[in-house]
């Protein structure tokens, strides 16, 4: 049997990684996910995460359970995960195997996600000036 030597596309988009996953998934591919994911974020400054799986028709436990470790892991990394363009059939199986995506934030589709990536940057930054400001004014008295 020959080796698989493709990996799943990983882009940026401005302070965002994008992953599009495209087509049916072997569980070597999807563990290699995982360390690509982790080592991208490890060496590129990041704020998010994008997991489109809009061109997946189906979704195993471990796929599932992959997924939702990246979202954990970005996490821990201090890197917030959206996961999007989910199949109606899909998140309903999910639902039925009682399997959650805990730590990944769904949206419906990619323009969606990024929104919301764009809304949780503009928080974050307010709440650093924030931060920022509480502390300059405590420590002039």
């Amino acid at each position: 049997m020959p080796e698989e030597t493709s990996r799943i596309p990983i882009s940026k988009l401005h302070d965002n990684l994008i992953v599009s996953i495209q087509g049916a998934l072997s569980d070597r591919l999807v563990a290699q996910l995982k360390d690509d994911v982790t080592d991208r974020i490890k060496n590129t400054k990041v704020f998010g995460l994008i997991i489109d799986v809009s061109g997946i028709d189906m979704m195993d436990s471990y796929i599932t359970r992959t997924i939702r470790d990246i979202g954990l892991i970005s996490r821990l990394m201090g890197v917030n995960t959206i996961i999007c363009g989910m199949n109606p059939m899909i998140a309903m199986t999910l639902v039925e195997m009682g399997l959650g995506l805990k730590g990944v934030w769904p949206e419906r589709n990619l323009e969606e996600a990024l929104v919301k990536m764009q809304l949780w940057r503009k928080r974050s930054r307010l709440d650093a000036r924030r931060r920022g400001r509480g502390r300059r004014s405590r420590g002039s008295k």
